[in-house]
């Protein structure tokens, strides 16, 4: 019976035998596409991906270890040493902030943080009347000798690729202690150890 067309290669059919732009992806059985046939270099574009994901691409962290004591104040005033710096890559790219201070008060006062970035307070509370507004407070009046933890975490949006400093400031309503207790500091026990406070920032790219 004589062919219709080209006649058939008696060998298995190579790239040459195929004429260019004619394969469409209905050709091509779903699910046969895996990750070892995608060349490193593809450099797909985030559009052509579905549903929204991160990726972090920088973590710089600060860690205060030595011991501050703080007199009270009204005003917010730097916690020295606790501040980070961050450059990012992109203005799009957000920076998550995470920060813990460890402190210690007396005489029932309690202490209040916020968070700066460079010179503007971020993440702090609504208006009300005279009352500062912070990030973090602690949740009970300080004794002598009580140390507790104010944590804290914020996604900003900085909108730059400059660098960008993250900081954190304290109020007290009495004299107070960062890394310890504020009372009986000579006495070598577990009620007045010392501790430390750190403030992390990451960079996330956020694709869409």
């Amino acid at each position: 019976m004589p062919y219709t067309g080209n006649k058939p290669s008696a060998v298995p059919l190579t790239s040459a035998d195929i004429a260019d732009s004619i394969i469409t992806s209905a050709k091509i059985v779903d699910g046969t596409i895996v990750n070892a046939d995608i060349n490193a270099s593809a450099a797909i574009a985030s559009t052509k991906l579905s549903g929204s994901f991160g990726k972090v691409l920088q973590v710089v962290s600060t860690t205060k270890t030595d011991y501050l004591a703080i007199s009270a104040t009204t005003t917010f005033t730097d916690i020295t040493g606790l501040s980070v710096s961050i450059t990012p890559s992109s203005v799009s790219n957000k920076i998550l902030i995470l920060g813990n201070v460890a402190c210690g008060g007396n005489g029932g006062g309690r202490l209040a943080f916020r968070l700066v970035k460079d010179s503007t307070a971020i993440s702090i509370g609504d208006t009300a009347g005279s009352r500062p507004r912070a990030t973090v407070g602690t949740t009970s009046g300080l004794s002598a000798n009580d140390q507790i933890n104010a944590s804290f975490n914020f996604l900003d949006s900085p909108a730059t690729t400059s660098s960008t400093t993250y900081k954190v400031q304290y109020i007290a309503e009495v004299v107070g202690a960062i890394n310890g207790s504020q009372g009986n500091l000579d006495a070598n026990s577990v009620g007045n150890s010392r501790t430390v406070s750190t403030i992390t920032v990451m960079e996330i790219a956020i694709w869409f």
